[in-house]
């Protein structure tokens, strides 16, 4: 009897203590977890309830306290708070699914093939593409309409450069947007030769033909919002900013997250317009725990690449050549002063060194010692030595480490042995500011958020050219990089206290990869895998 009594009484003690465990809906365990907190610890455990993170602690103590729904074992996997891709084009991306894609073509042949199979598969009236780089092929020299217009007399053909800031149209395109050599224009180039036209817009008249080419219909825009989720889910990206889109876009987004089709998190960038100001300025910042809209994205000048960022000294590859800033110097402060008096940050598009001095002098005139507007400056890329000192966490560097190691075989050519040392300066950058935002600017470069890690630490391309690295001197630690891809992006977004990390009371968004990318080879980190990728708790993609 007596041990019948001792059973029962067992039993409820059991049933008692299961009882007085807290419901908890996920339990990640025998994991590798960096949570990139302020103390940079490393954990094997963590619960998730309501979409956040609940409790980081060790195994033992977590079953004790909690009763769980479902539990994943990592395997010993390294664990890492979700991805943040701090500058990039989500919707772009999408759009590039639905067009011709001829990045990483080795010649303008290459990409008069593609444009044809592509053609011939889709038949489309208006033929848009996006991708080529002259500075990949033998001839390094931008290309000329004339085989354009042979093959496709009738339909019209536009295909934007990789950075986005040159495009190649046909004669039929130039006719639709009614483009002639006697086209006025300000900031930017349409090319001609001997008095005609070559086909080759830069930067601001690109928005001729884009005017006649964005009538999209919503079916189309919601698929490419879909397809570029995937590809960053894939990539283990949780977060993405998107450097500059409409107020169309931006609803279209809010819808498609209400409704459940899109789980990822965009911080929106508002492009520069009248239209798009005047709704967003006066309205306020908007934000929901997947949207959020609080920044506006202005483009200060061109691209390296095209040579349309705006130098104070001529290009040492093109004398009497200087780029150009995209709008007048009294239009950029206007709107910086509006946007001042506004809640909202202001990220501006700056490459060269001419195009930074004005926006960090303009950023410095308007933000007061103590102001935390967070204010960026997209790119950074060549940077005067006497304006780093702008820099701070006030006025942030948003910077894309794979810029560096595209941009190195031709960029000294561009800038000379002087001024590169300004150039491409991460490290520089982040000893000045105390942080750096790091992103790909895709679809200019590849979405891969493992190509950003390996080029901020090594400097080198996936063949490991240069020996040594590229500037070597500013590459960032592995910590440092991790931080930019999280926290430090998170910060930049005004998000540091609900993501960046793995820690209490932050949305449980964090990726389960195939090797730890703070130990591996650093050769190894471009092959690396996502195995899991979880927002809110949720997983939205299993390898």
């Amino acid at each position: 009897m007596n041990k019948l009594i001792g059973l029962i009484s067992l039993i409820v003690l059991l049933s008692s203590c299961e009882s007085n465990r807290e419901k908890a809906d996920l339990l990640v365990f025998n994991a590798n977890v960096y949570t990139v907190n302020g103390n940079f610890e490393k954990a094997e455990a963590f619960a998730v309830k309501d979409g956040k993170f609940l409790e980081i602690a060790p195994i033992d103590a977590l079953r004790e306290k909690y009763e769980f729904t479902e539990e994943v074992d990592a395997g010993g996997k390294a664990v890492y708070p979700g991805f943040i891709d701090a500058h990039a084009h989500f919707y772009g991306l999408g759009m590039q699914q639905q067009r011709v894609d001829v990045t990483g073509t080795k010649s303008f042949e290459e990409v008069v093939m593609k444009v044809v199979e592509f053609q011939q598969k889709n038949r489309v009236d208006f033929i848009v593409g996006r991708g080529w780089d002259q500075n990949d092929w033998e001839i390094k020299e931008f290309p000329v309409k004339d085989t354009l217009d042979r093959l496709f007399p009738d339909t019209p053909v536009a295909l934007t450069r990789i950075d986005g800031h040159a495009m190649l149209v046909n004669q039929a395109a130039l006719d639709a947007a009614n483009i002639t050599t006697e086209t006025k224009f300000e900031g930017g180039d349409i090319e001609q030769k001997d008095g005609k036209l070559t086909g080759i817009l830069v930067d601001n008249p690109m928005m001729l033909i884009e005017k006649i080419t964005d009538d999209v219909d919503l079916d189309t825009q919601a698929e490419a919002l879909r397809d570029a989720q995937a590809i960053c889910f894939g990539y283990g990206l949780t977060t993405v900013d998107d450097a500059g889109i409409d107020r169309e876009i931006i609803e279209l987004i809010d819808s498609l997250n209400n409704s459940g089709e899109l789980k990822i998190r965009i911080y929106a960038m508002v492009s520069n317009t009248k239209e798009n100001l005047d709704y967003y300025l006066d309205k306020g910042p908007y934000k929901t725990d997947r949207l959020n809209v609080r920044s506006v994205k202005f483009y200060g000048d061109g691209a390296l690449g095209s040579r349309g960022a705006a130098l104070k000294d001529e290009y040492s590859d093109r004398p009497g050549h200087f780029g150009a800033l995209l709008s007048p110097v009294s239009e950029f402060k206007a709107t910086a002063e509006r946007i001042a008096r506004s809640e909202f940050q202001m990220n501006t598009h700056a490459i060269g060194d001419s195009a930074n001095y004005l926006v960090l002098k303009t950023y410095d005139s308007l933000l007061n010692t103590g102001d935390d507007r967070r204010w960026r400056v997209e790119h950074s890329q060549v940077i005067d030595s006497s304006d780093f000192h702008y820099f701070s966490k006030n006025i942030i560097p948003s910077v894309q480490p794979t810029h560096a190691t595209s941009d190195m075989y031709w960029a000294e050519d561009r800038l000379g042995e002087e001024r590169i040392k300004g150039a491409y300066a991460y490290k520089k950058l982040l000893d000045q500011a105390g942080l750096v935002a790091l992103g790909t600017d895709f679809p200019v470069e590849q979405v891969n958020p493992f190509l950003t890690f390996y080029a901020a630490v090594d400097r080198q391309d996936t063949e490991n050219y240069p020996e040594g690295g590229f500037m070597k001197e500013q590459a960032l630690s592995r910590e440092e990089t991790l931080k930019g891809m999280t926290i430090w992006a998170a910060y930049s977004n005004f998000e540091e206290d609900e993501k960046g990390s793995i820690e209490p009371g932050k949305f449980a968004d964090f990726v389960i990869l195939d090797r730890d990318i703070m130990e591996v080879e650093i050769d190894s980190v471009p092959e690396t895998q996502v195995l899991h990728t979880f927002v809110n708790g949720e997983q939205v993609y299993k390898n």
